[in-house]
């Protein structure tokens, strides 16, 4: 019995050694050789082919003395492309490759592919050749994988700019304003007051008012002050006096005018406020010195009591300041009907010269074309120095795909976030993407955010990307989602155009639902790009 199990073994053994005695037999038998690919179907992230590729080696394959290459290739349309292959020796060859001993062993290599256009239809195969003394010979090609997904490129890339705001004001707040000048400590106006230059103006103002179609007088406000000097209760008291005094002066102001609205009549017992304003605008040596003592002390009486003591400076105040704040203002509040669209873009074409700068920009809003769009803000430099005329020029040349003129438009306007959001955006669609994710970083605002996630997007930092659009909806916030492994937002999209219609196509791909899939390929289909990309895409591949 123990003759035969001898007989047996080495037989076993003889077979063994005989099937692995040359390269040729190790060829024959490579079909015993099982590979895997992780993953399964090849994928592009970043601009690079990845993955990990196992070999598994059976037990009396690898010859002791044999040398084996095994180089990865990325078969294609319009060639291959070939890594340094992969170098094994049995283990009674003297060298420094990675031994595979005579009962087997599973290998797992990473492989990397550079991508180019055409390996989106591709498949991934090992080549091996064994050597052993003299002798060589080729194994049988083995396919690891097919590929590759190429689904991030489909990230839209234009970028989004904003146009700054315009500022027109479709009414426009208004007011004209005249006053009378009160004696110290009384409450009487003089018949020169109601003579003086200031009521003269105010009444031409209210006369225009009346007469313009665009203007509606409001209200009135006439309000009554006492200077900051005395005791604060006798300055309400004598405010509110002379805010009696000036209602009735203002009925003879405006006597004989059709006047609309309500007259608000109020008093101040100490006009700070208008203290301030004309000492800030005197020449008076320490109106500083005055302006720092208003900040630091809000009592009335303790402010009086610092400025009296800057003995010099308070005659001055008495003889310059005080006098011109024993008063009363009547103050008309004014709406001015600015120009409705259809009027703007008449005056465009018939006399664009009598729009101030914020109608030039509302303008530039209304026309269709960008050539239109162009003219105007250039007006609008032109006349005005428009700081928002000269970045919307930029921004528009970008819409028409200008992108040197948007450059040299953009670098012209003050330096902002906006301003460097569409820098970005320039150097984008130039494919420079390490300019726009610097250009992006410095913005650091909503619109730059959201497009830096496409440079995520473009450098397979999906999760990066999800993170900065976290909340937005929209084509670019689906495909990111997709490639994170969410199909529901693309599933969703209402946007009807070939592109949506697209990725819409793909989440239902990888839902199983074959009939989506039909229906969405066939509307991506009227575009011609999407047409041919579709035929190669391996997320359509069992629906081919």
């Amino acid at each position: 019995m123990k003759k035969a199990i001898k007989f047996i073994s080495a037989v076993a053994i003889a077979i063994a050694a005989a099937a692995c005695s040359s390269p040729e037999k190790m060829a024959e038998m490579a079909e015993n050789v099982t590979v895997k690919c992780n993953p399964a179907v090849l994928e592009v992230v970043g601009g690079k082919i990845n993955a990990d590729v196992t070999v598994t080696y059976p037990a009396d394959y690898f010859h002791p003395k044999a040398i084996l290459e095994v180089t990865p290739v990325i078969v294609y349309e319009g060639g291959e492309a070939k890594m340094e292959p992969y170098v094994f020796q049995g283990e009674k060859v003297q060298d420094n490759y990675q031994v595979v001993p005579s009962e087997g062993a599973t290998v797992t290599k990473p492989v990397s592919f550079e991508y180019v256009p055409g390996m989106e239809k591709c498949y991934l195969e090992l080549r091996g050749t064994v050597k052993y003394k003299a002798k060589s010979a080729d194994l049988p090609s083995k396919k690891v994988a097919d590929g590759a997904n190429t689904t991030y490129m489909l990230v839209c890339q234009k970028g989004k700019v904003d146009y700054k705001a315009d500022g027109y004001q479709e009414v426009i707040k208004q007011t004209a304003e005249g006053q009378i000048l009160y004696q110290i400590n009384s409450s009487n106006v003089r018949n020169s007051e109601l003579k003086g230059q200031s009521v003269k103006d105010f009444q031409a103002a209210l006369d225009e008012i009346l007469a313009n179609e665009r203007k509606t007088l409001v209200s009135t406000d006439v309000v009554a002050y006492a200077s900051p000097d005395g005791k604060e209760d006798q300055n309400a008291k004598l405010s509110d006096n002379r805010s009696k005094t000036a209602e009735k002066a203002y009925g003879k102001v405006v006597k004989g005018k059709e006047m609309t609205g309500d007259v608000n009549v109020t008093s101040i017992a100490e006009d700070w406020e208008g203290f301030q304003e004309l000492v800030a605008a005197s020449d008076l040596e320490d109106k500083d010195l005055i302006i720092r003592v208003l900040s630091m002390y809000s009592d009335p009486a303790v402010r009086e009591k610092e400025i009296k003591n800057m003995s010099a400076v308070y005659s001055s105040l008495a003889k310059e300041v005080l006098p011109e704040l024993r008063r009363a203002r009547f103050i008309a509040n004014v709406e001015f009907k600015n120009y409705t669209n259809e009027e703007l873009l008449q005056l465009i074409e018939e006399n664009i010269d009598v729009l101030d700068e914020t109608a030039l920009l509302r303008a530039a809003t209304l026309v269709k074309e960008n050539d239109d769009k162009v003219a105007i803000y250039k007006k609008a430099i032109e006349k005005y120095d428009s700081n928002t005329a000269q970045y919307n020029l930029g921004v528009t040349y970008i819409h028409m795909d200008e992108l040197g003129k948007a450059k040299r438009a953009i670098e012209k306007a003050q330096a902002d976030a906006d301003v460097y959001n569409a820098l970005g955006v320039i150097a984008m669609r130039e494919g420079d993407y390490n300019a726009a994710a610097e250009y992006f970083a410095y913005a650091n605002n909503e619109t730059s955010v959201e497009n830096a996630a496409v440079i995520d997007v473009l450098d397979g930092e999906y999760k990066a990307a999800a993170q900065k659009l976290a909340g937005k909806k929209g084509y670019n916030a689906a495909l990111v989602a997709l490639l994170n492994g969410n199909n529901a937002p693309a599933a969703a999209l209402e946007c009807e155009c070939p592109n949506a219609a697209y990725l819409r196509a793909v989440a239902a791909a990888r839902q199983g639902n074959a009939a989506a899939v039909k229906s969405n390929l066939e509307a991506a289909s009227k575009c011609e790009k999407l047409a041919e990309r579709a035929a190669k895409d391996v997320e359509f591949a069992q629906y081919r």
